[in-house]
């Protein structure tokens, strides 16, 4: 399983090598360069998946969260900031 992944800030394009955390998904991400705050895109469990070179640990073991339907914007978003997908 991989464990790095460069994040790509669509604001900057700023490239990061993270290493990725095996428990959780990581929902939440500032940019380095700009500061910008990343969050998931739509359908996606995490930063990782959504702008990162490899999908999260979770992901890459086919073992994604069941999102909520009919959740939008900050509604989604404070839900998922703290959400951790591994015991």
């Amino acid at each position: 399983m991989a464990l790095e992944s460069t994040v790509t800030c669509l604001n900057c394009r700023t490239m990061t090598p993270e290493t990725m955390p095996e428990d959780h998904c990581v929902v939440v991400y500032e940019c380095r360069g700009c500061g910008e705050t990343l969050r998931p895109k739509t359908g996606d469990c995490c930063v990782y998946c959504s702008y990162g070179s490899m999908p999260c640990p979770p992901a890459q073991a086919g073992q994604l969260p069941t999102l909520p339907t009919g959740l939008k914007g900050d509604q989604a978003r404070s839900m998922f900031d703290s959400i951790r997908l591994w015991p």
